[in-house]
């Protein structure tokens, strides 16, 4: 949701609050998130809010295959995926001066989707977690791009995701390139939108070779292939 205005000065939800972008406020609104959201912003030195209703999304189902080690974990398996959680989710409060504009880099110079996001993943009939960003099928080696200037949060190899690499773009934009053969770049490095960060790889918890996109924006998870659009789908509030 974006709500334009002269004189914006902050915007927020809840007791979080974030500068504007391009003149306007921007909420980003989660694939799980249903019902009242009250979004704010500061405008002329006013405080103003609105109560929008959000609706469940129909978003498709997804039945995977994969070995069964990947679905049913070992107890050390859970206490790494543990462990690795607890480095990631600090990331989503993330915030800072925007380092990005709209729309973002394509993070392969050829996408071609391969998985929805949002959709209700099925694996080994097992439902799991809904899918937290964009698939897009590639061959092994082939360049991953940043999608936006940024500093390198988190570069390493973890349980379900592969090879990663998390790219803190400021304004509380985090994204992330799962399951690559490689990693080109280094925490805390600064990068520079169309640098290569990486290659298509097969790790992690996959049926194949492709790259997995996703964005965290004010922590919730959007569509990723929403901020690659020259016009994204956006609605704007009165």
């Amino acid at each position: 949701m974006r709500w334009p205005g002269q004189g914006v000065t902050a915007c927020g939800v809840g007791e979080r609050e974030w500068a504007p972008l391009a003149g306007a406020c921007w909420y980003p609104v989660d694939l799980e998130a249903k019902g009242a959201i009250e979004v704010t912003r500061w405008r002329e030195g006013r405080r103003e809010t609105r109560r929008v209703i959000v609706a469940r999304y129909p978003y498709a189902e997804q039945r995977l295959k994969v070995p069964d080690t990947m679905v049913d974990l070992s107890p050390s398996d859970q206490a790494r995926v543990a462990r690795e959680n607890a480095r990631i989710v600090p990331l989503w409060r993330l915030e800072g001066p925007a380092r990005f504009a709209l729309p973002l880099a394509a993070p392969l110079a050829d996408l071609v989707p391969h998985g929805r996001f949002g959709a209700r993943r099925v694996f080994n009939g097992k439902p799991k977690s809904p899918h937290g960003g964009e698939d897009y099928r590639a061959a092994p080696g082939t360049p991953v791009l940043a999608p936006a200037d940024g500093v390198v949060a988190l570069a390493e190899a973890h349980f379900f995701a592969g090879n990663g690499v998390y790219l803190d773009h400021g304004g509380g934009l985090v994204t992330m390139l799962f399951h690559l053969s490689r990693i080109d770049v280094e925490a805390g490095q600064q990068v520079r939108r169309g640098q290569v960060v990486g290659a298509v790889g097969a790790t992690g918890r996959v049926t194949g070779p492709h790259l997995h996109f996703g964005a965290r924006w004010h922590g919730a998870r959007v569509d990723p292939a929403l901020l690659l659009a020259a016009h994204p789908a956006v609605a704007d509030l009165p």
